[in-house]
């Protein structure tokens, strides 16, 4: 095997070799060997977890280190690092990170690191390594859950969810006048973690609240998880089928026990999901939901890396990421479906949500650059988090909530891939500011077919709907910028994320572009301009 020091000769020759579009690679022995990549000077990088994208881009005086074996951190992650100057790294396996003193050390990988350089610039850098490990597949989600807006029940019932409440809600939604869409009944609709059948004291007709949604221009999805409560008949018989990932064989025990893993709801087991027999039993639920119901489809939680000790006993060997990512394969065979935390699918036809941001403008101002990351890493069909927070606690008490910061959510969401609503902004904010929030979800319909192409484009190529600045024009002073975003390659979006922000500057990237208030500006140049509460600013290329 090689050792450290001839892994940093063997990678330090391949990157001085290293011509567009070549690969390189470097070994890793036994979670020992190491790579090194000295910073080009202005290089920047992005990389590993979607959940540390405040920190991006990465550059010579970053200080920054991660570990993607384990913790998610809520989100998407991907083994990819990859560079405004068109160079990538990319391993089958996670790996340590760590950039400091003008140089990004890989280390503790459990295969193969490659590193290559694929012309000039982040796109190129990007789209290579999608090409050569994650080439996207040519399947999207349901085309509307990227038209319409998405209206998650979550905050407005929380744990109480029941078949009055929800049609009350998906019945407000109309009478408000906000477009229907795609209406998610969350946690609790069910009796039970593993028993996916309605509690027919809460929804006692299904069916019918179902199709009653059907009739008002919604789809119906239902929150599930890979969970079992452990004390229902449904654990007593997975247990006994061997459907459930296991404790390590106790010292004079002759089989080994189904684990109890503890996550935010509570300790529960877990399906075992490496094991072909548990796929089929999951999906024999979730299909009898659709076939005996009308369900369209299903929001996936949980499932995140954290909850699973390195040391579970499951079919096949897994690592705790093999479980979150077996978990997410599942969304596949569902076209209306969402995730949250994902490991390695990128290129796949998952719709990838933020998680839950608190209700504050700290958190508001992480959503671009999180999407932002998230098309890097090539996962193209993305969600903001709910619009104004999905923290419920922050909703519980009316005086509490700043309604601005409602208001400019809903503006970040309306130009994104998707937007999710949860608060009903009817109750939550004044007649004015519940208006300048359904103009945002009208907005996002208006744009909704050109969302859709571009999503489509996305499905075969792999390229981000919604992408940073020096994705289009590298080298044009723009890799830093973190509050404005291309919505395809002809819509400049730069929305307000400052509390009281009245103005705001606007980097205007070359050629005419002309904006929402009509006025017409030839860039490149930097452009004060008024934003008051209503406006979103958007800008549209003029095309000589």
């Amino acid at each position: 095997g090689y050792s450290i020091a001839l892994g940093l000769v063997l990678l330090a020759h391949a990157c001085a070799a290293a011509t567009a579009g070549s690969l390189e690679s470097v070994t890793a022995v036994q979670l020992a060997a190491a790579a090194e990549l000295k910073l080009e000077p202005g290089e920047r990088w992005w990389g590993g977890r979607v959940g540390d994208a405040r920190h991006m881009p990465y550059g010579e005086n970053t200080r920054f280190a991660r570990e993607l074996a384990g913790d998610l951190n809520g989100n998407q992650s991907q083994p990819l690092l990859v560079s405004t100057h068109g160079r990538y790294v990319w391993s089958e396996e996670p790996f340590r990170f760590e950039f400091s003193d003008g140089v990004v050390r890989i280390t503790e990988s459990r295969s193969e690191v490659k590193s290559g350089r694929a012309g000039k610039s982040l796109r190129e850098a990007s789209l290579t390594a999608a090409r050569q490990f994650f080439p996207a597949d040519g399947a999207m989600p349901a085309e509307q859950m990227f038209t319409h807006p998405q209206y998650n029940t979550w905050i407005e019932l929380m744990y109480e969810q029941n078949q009055d409440d929800v049609l009350r809600y998906a019945r407000a939604i109309i009478a408000q006048g906000y477009p229907p869409g795609v209406l998610m009944i969350d946690d609790n609709w069910q009796s039970d973690y593993g028993r996916w059948q309605f509690d027919h004291k809460k929804f006692p007709d299904p069916k019918e609240m179902i199709a009653e949604l059907h009739r008002l221009g919604f789809r119906v999805m239902l929150w599930v998880c890979p969970y079992v409560s452990a004390d229902s008949d449904v654990y007593r018989d997975l247990a006994k089928r061997g459907l459930l990932v296991k404790e390590p064989l106790k010292p004079g025990a002759k089989r080994s026990e189904p684990a109890i893993l503890r996550w935010w709801n509570g300790a529960s087991a877990a399906l075992d999901l490496t094991n072909p027999e548990a796929v089929t039993w999951f999906r024999s639920q979730l299909d009898a939901l659709r076939k005996d119901y009308g369900v369209d489809g299903f929001k996936f939680d949980a499932g995140d890396a954290e909850h699973y000790p390195a040391d579970l006993v499951a079919h096949r060997p897994a690592a705790p990421l093999d479980h979150t990512r077996a978990f997410a394969e599942i969304g596949l065979h569902y076209p209306y479906n969402e995730y949250r935390a994902t490991w390695k699918l990128a290129g796949r036809a998952l719709a990838q949500r933020l998680k839950d941001k608190g209700h504050n403008w700290r958190d508001l101002q992480s959503l671009m650059p999180s999407i932002l990351t998230q098309g890097i890493l090539g996962y193209a069909f993305t969600c903001p988090d709910m619009i104004g927070g999905g923290e419920f606690t922050s909703f519980l008490n009316a005086s509490r909530i700043d309604e601005e910061l409602v208001v400019r959510s809903a503006q970040v969401h309306a130009l994104m891939p998707m937007m999710q609503f949860s608060a009903a902004p009817w109750r939550v904010l004044s007649p004015e500011n519940n208006a300048l929030c359904r103009d945002m979800a009208r907005l996002h319909v208006k744009y909704g077919s050109r969302i859709i192409e571009l999503a489509r484009a996305a499905a075969k190529t792999g390229e981000p709907i919604v992408r940073p600045l020096c994705w289009e024009w590298p080298g044009a002073g723009y890799d830093d910028v973190r509050d404005q975003f291309m919505l395809g390659p002809d819509l400049l979006v730069a929305p307000v994320v400052e509390r009281g922000a009245r103005s705001r500057q606007v980097l205007i990237p070359p050629g005419q572009w002309r904006a929402d208030d009509g006025a017409v500006f030839t860039g490149p140049l930097a452009v004060e301009i008024k934003v008051p509460l209503e406006r979103l600013p958007h800008f549209e290329r003029v095309k000589l």
